[in-house]
């Protein structure tokens, strides 16, 4: 497979880089610029990516186009309704297929050359080109009741964040791409974990109004080293979804699926059950055969759209089988990602024997807080020993990936969670919080927590302290039996339930 002088060449309809008003940059202008940026800065090298930038699209079909395609290891087409109908952006579709037939073929292993941008929705009968037809769509448009919105950068503040989010996503599918490029460039097999143990991972494909969610998934698993299938839109009849699902299934260490209102397409087959049912009932007799385990999120109130949907759900909820090998999980889209990387986490180095500095009863407290609170926090673990509650501290040194593990268990054994907000900054309580609300959604019975507010005193801190909410003790005068009666009772009841001692 020989090299590529270009990472990419962007295949566009020159109308859709007209810009909104004169003097502005267009749409495609933009979405290149965006592009160059974040891909030079996911390679570590400045990216190479070619369009044309003439003026009009009626120019003779010339050699330099030819060229610059055969050197292109990968095609961005951005999608829209004039794309789909040019002559000329279809030739470049049909010249890259060409090219790419001498230098290793449209698709090298589970890696397509081909990229998808829908700047613009398409009607229901428009003709997509075969080459596009099946690769992952990354789109840059939105649903507003029912009206298509562009995402479009000149639109103010808001369009431009969300603009650039969506090409910073982009930008780590390519950077995958190519670089599984490379590898079969030198003869090298992919290999079946990355050089930071990432897994294999299988998102299933879901319905529209999960399309960003999963698409932010799928980005976080990329960056944290992992590999993601299917990576093209699995195909529209149902005998071969199943089978090209079924081996994607085959080669992953666990499943997700995303359950939306939306029905998702309906492949063409004797059961017209949609693709997202399909899928789920192959993950789930894949779980069933080879204990693959899976986790399916369903956002807290959501209602199909369909009869046929929320029976999906209602089955999902309510019987075993849809259910097989899952950890089924509510609540919103942060907590979905935590839950992920803790199975990730579990599934690439499972606890081995007992946690160093765990504590060894069953009336555990952990106390969370920065390394500069060691020695403010003594008066406060002096107090807790004093109630009979055994008390176990974050781990601090040591690699990085076994030190997050480490605290991530010493959370799971304890009963109370105490977050001492101290010498800590506020950006590192709201982390603290958040984190802990991730790893809840991994447990039935989350330990109890609570946010202690310790020296020295901050507008924040006053804040919380004057709102005085249930879940916030007041230790900025120092710890008092009155202020750690909260965590004391909740431990009592924890112990009466469980019947322990």
């Amino acid at each position: 497979m020989p090299p590529f002088d270009l990472h990419a060449f962007i295949s566009y309809a020159h109308i859709d880089n007209e810009p909104m008003e004169p003097g502005q940059a267009g749409w495609v202008s933009r979405f290149h610029a965006g592009l160059q940026a974040r891909l030079s800065q996911r390679l570590g090298e400045q990216a190479r990516i070619w369009r044309d930038q003439k003026l009009a699209g009626n120019d003779i079909f010339g050699d330099e186009i030819v060229q610059q395609l055969s050197r292109a290891a990968l095609l961005v087409s951005i999608l829209t309704p004039r794309y789909v109908r040019s002559e000329w952006c279809t030739r470049e579709l049909d010249e890259f297929a060409e090219a790419a037939m001498k230098s290793g073929g449209v698709r090298v292993g589970n890696t397509s050359r081909v990229v998808t941008v829908k700047k613009t929705p398409l009607d229901a009968d428009a003709k997509v080109p075969p080459l596009v037809e099946r690769t992952l769509c990354y789109e840059f448009w939105e649903d507003d009741d029912g009206h298509a919105e562009e995402i479009d950068p000149a639109l103010g503040d808001e369009a431009r964040h969300e603009f650039l989010r969506r090409v910073s996503n982009l930008a780590v599918e390519m950077a995958d791409s190519l670089h599984a490029l490379a590898r079969a460039e030198a003869g090298a097999a992919a290999p079946a974990q990355s050089a930071r143990g990432g897994l294999t991972v299988f998102v299933a494909e879901c319905g529209r109004d999960m399309h960003d969610a999963r698409e932010q998934i799928v980005t976080d698993l990329r960056l944290h080293g992992h590999q993601v299938l299917p990576s093209q839109q699995l195909p529209s009849t149902e005998d071969a979804l199943r089978a090209e699902a079924g081996q994607q299934l085959a080669q992953s260490a666990l499943a997700l699926h995303l359950v939306g209102a939306a029905t998702g397409p309906i492949p063409d087959g004797p059961s017209g059950r949609s693709s997202v049912m399909l899928q789920n009932e192959l993950a789930a007799e894949r779980s069933r055969v080879h204990a693959m385990p899976r986790l399916i999120w369903l956002p807290d109130g959501v209602r199909g759209e369909r009869p046929e949907q929320q029976g999906f759900i209602d089955a999902l909820l309510r019987e075993a089988g849809p259910q097989q090998g899952a950890d089924l999980l509510r609540g919103d889209l942060e907590a979905f990602k935590g839950a992920l990387h803790g199975a990730l986490r579990k599934l690439q180095a499972p606890p081995a024997g007992p946690v160093p500095g765990a504590a060894s009863g069953p009336a555990a407290v952990h106390l969370l807080m920065t390394e500069s609170d060691r020695l403010a926090v003594v008066p406060l673990i002096k107090a807790l020993r004093a109630k009979g509650l055994a008390v176990s501290l974050p781990v601090f040194t040591g690699d990085a990936a076994q030190v997050r593990a480490l605290n991530a268990q010493l959370v799971a054994a304890s009963r109370a969670v105490l977050v001492y907000y101290g010498a800590g900054d506020e950006a590192w309580k709201v982390h603290q919080l958040n984190d802990l609300r991730k790893q809840a959604a991994l447990r039935s019975a989350p330990p109890a927590q609570w946010l202690l507010l310790a020296a020295p005193v901050t507008p924040d801190k006053e804040l919380l302290q004057a709102l005085a909410e249930p879940d916030t003790l007041d230790l900025l005068a120092g710890p008092s039996d009155a202020a750690l009666a909260p965590v004391l009772s909740a431990v009592e009841a924890t112990q009466a339930r469980e019947g322990s001692p």
